[in-house]
């Protein structure tokens, strides 16, 4: 493996499968399987993820709810999507622990970042949810912080579409997409990879971003041994 220690980092959207909301088992299972494959291989495994398929503290804002109040129900968003892989990932028989930034300790550990390292190097799977456990931060800028605290060799950023390209593939059939890209020329050509807040805080810790297609079977793995999958953002 390539990789020794990874923060990966999921959107809640990738849950929902084919839903317009929630989360779909069927999919759970298949990020679970995948996840298992590398840390049975040795891969100690960190998980950031989001909570948009449940709430997002920026829609309720712009409908009139107040920002703060609105962030924390989408941090409380972010722990529900960690239980639930945590329930997938043990039902796959991988130990699991889930911290949080916000203090619920009926259902998750608080964040303590020399426990975490020690679970992730007994074979745990590590998912920190609840953010950064301060409102108008994003779950990107969760997963940079939280790399960077575990000392993790690379953030794969799981998302729908397999890299970065120059405008939006869904949208643009020429579309062009980078296999390696620098973090200033992702600034310079306005690209969107993550939030500034946490792109800026992965390039100043020369931390490097893979950005790759998690719906596909396998290529968690492939991405984890060193294979040229999705694109690479390093200096």
């Amino acid at each position: 493996m390539k990789y020794k220690r990874i923060l990966l980092k999921l959107s809640g959207e990738a849950l929902m499968g084919d839903r317009q909301y929630g989360i779909d088992p069927h999919r759970l299972e298949e990020y679970a399987e995948d996840i298992a494959a590398i840390t049975k291989l040795g891969v100690e495994v960190a998980i950031v993820i989001g909570g948009g398929n449940i709430f997002r503290g920026v829609a309720g804002a712009s409908n009139g709810m107040d920002r703060v109040q609105g962030d924390h129900m989408g941090m409380l968003a972010t722990v529900i999507n960690g239980l639930a892989l945590q329930s997938a990932l043990e039902d796959a028989g991988i130990p699991t622990r889930l911290q949080s930034a916000v203090h619920i300790n009926q259902v998750a550990e608080p964040f303590i970042r020399r426990k975490a390292m020690r679970h992730l190097e007994k074979g745990r799977v590590v998912i920190f949810g609840g953010g950064t456990g301060n409102p108008y931060f994003t779950t990107d800028s969760a997963a940079v912080l939280r790399a960077i605290e575990i000392e993790a060799d690379v953030i794969l950023k799981g998302t729908r579409v397999d890299g970065i390209y120059n405008t939006d593939p869904e949208k643009d059939r020429t579309a062009v997409k980078f296999d390696h890209i620098t973090f200033d020329d992702v600034l310079r050509k306005g690209l969107k990879v993550m939030d500034t807040t946490a792109f800026t805080l992965s390039q100043e810790n020369e931390l490097p971003i893979i950005v790759f297609d998690m719906n596909k079977k396998g290529n968690l793995l492939k991405v984890v041994s060193g294979e040229k999958i999705g694109t690479k953002v390093n200096l």
